[in-house]
């Protein structure tokens, strides 16, 4: 089937990206009915190019990715109770969780809802065989209602079940994430209106936060602060908890606790928050804790670290630029820093975490991979400062719109004027 495209110039996106409309751009139903059809017609164009006559989609994401409907979104991430079917030349049909077809009821992308078939033992138990089969009956009568070439299926997230199944049946099985995460990854103009509603009320919560900021609170009541404005102004959910304090910055990844927060301290915070209209803002800073005075040498020199990491790595991105020498190019991580570096230098981000992901180069034979960096492309560049045996860390992270010209800044927050200080 092939490695994952971007296809950029085969789709209209409503550019150019250059002059920032999107963030002037009124907010109604008919920007919001363009985005839901640009993306299902991004997906079919993937389908088109990788040969598959039809998708299922059981992540709930790309559910809402191609038809717009939200149901129980992190529950189903983890349940897969609800599926899509989308035709590349046909019907797109969403099978439900069997209490709410009528969350559906006025999606203006799908031709059918139906309730979903049980295909999970933890549902239906013994007569798991009966739904599942109940499933691959399904498929078979929406391919012939669609004007399919072969049975060439793309599938992903299914229960094992469901999965060997289809086979069985005869349809040739390909991984559908690879054709969604091709049509993710360039984003209109439309979208990045509703990208940069969802960085600004983030930013709001973070500005909220930091304010409460002050030493005696535990992470967990920190970082309650941040997600209860995000909830208040139509964000939706977190998917990390990557708020840590103290000595629990270094390494990176650990989760908030209720460890009391002590004058003097760094707090390094990661967004990671599934925001309005879903679509996901991913930014980080790092703060000190008042109550302590100035922040020491140590401190600063790591957020100072931090700071060129980013700012050289986002000055090098630029359109056309491979994969592979935007990594070779990228700021070098001195000795002592490498082992508990960030996972990558790049990676996208759209209605969540997405394609591509660039590797560090001396990361690049274990896990690397070509492409080419687009207009269009939603991205975050990832910073994170941590010695080896250090005590503390500073992670810092910025989203950025690719355009013709080379980037634009989506998130603004700015850096801590006490840990740049000299």
């Amino acid at each position: 089937m092939g490695d994952i495209v971007s296809l950029a110039g085969s789709v209209p996106t409503g550019g150019p990206y250059t002059d920032g409309s999107f963030r002037h751009a009124t907010l109604d139903a008919e920007l919001l009915s363009r985005v839901e059809r640009y993306r299902l017609q991004r997906l079919r164009q993937q389908m088109r190019h990788h040969e598959l006559d039809a998708v299922i989609l059981f992540d709930p994401i790309n559910i809402r990715y191609a038809c717009g409907v939200r149901n129980m979104q992190v529950y189903s991430q983890r349940n897969p109770a609800r599926y899509l079917y989308v035709a590349a030349d046909g019907p797109v049909v969403l099978f439900e969780f069997s209490a709410c077809l009528h969350l559906a009821a006025n999606a203006e992308l799908l031709d059918e809802v139906r309730p979903a078939r049980a295909v999970m033992p933890q549902y239906s138990g013994p007569r798991c065989a009966t739904h599942t089969q109940a499933f691959v009956d399904d498929i078979r009568g929406l391919f012939a209602r669609s004007h399919a070439q072969g049975q060439r299926l793309g599938i992903e997230s299914a229960p094992t079940g469901a999965i060997e199944a289809l086979g069985q049946a005869g349809f040739e099985l390909t991984d559908a994430a690879t054709v969604v995460e091709g049509a993710k990854s360039i984003k209109s103009v439309d979208e990045l209106a509703l990208i940069h509603r969802s960085v600004t009320l983030t930013e709001a919560a973070m500005t909220h936060m930091e304010a409460a900021l002050r030493p005696g609170m535990s992470e967990n009541e920190l970082w309650s602060i941040f997600n209860q404005h995000v909830l208040a102004t139509g964000g939706e959910y977190a998917e990390t908890r990557l708020l840590s304090s103290g000595a629990r910055t270094n390494p990176w990844f650990q989760e908030c606790s209720d460890k009391i927060i002590a004058p003097g301290e760094l707090v390094a915070f990661d967004t990671d928050i599934v925001g309005c209209f879903g679509y996901y803002t991913d930014f980080s800073r790092t703060f000190h804790v008042p109550g302590a005075g100035a922040p020491n040498a140590e401190q600063k020199a790591l957020y100072r670290m931090a700071a060129d990491q980013l700012e050289r790595n986002i000055a090098l991105l630029r359109p056309g630029m491979s994969f592979r020498d935007y990594s070779r190019q990228a700021w070098p991580i001195p000795d002592g820093y490498r082992e508990n570096r960030y996972l990558d230098i790049v990676h996208g981000c759209g209605m969540t975490g997405e394609w591509p992901l660039i590797a560090h180069d001396m990361d690049w034979d274990d896990v690397g991979y070509d492409g080419d960096i687009e207009p269009g492309m939603t991205l975050c560049v990832e910073a994170y400062i941590g010695h080896r045996d250090g005590t503390e860390g500073v992670k810092l992270e910025e989203q950025v719109l690719i355009t013709e010209d080379g980037i634009d800044r989506l998130s603004t927050y700015g850096y801590s004027e006490t840990l740049m200080a000299e």
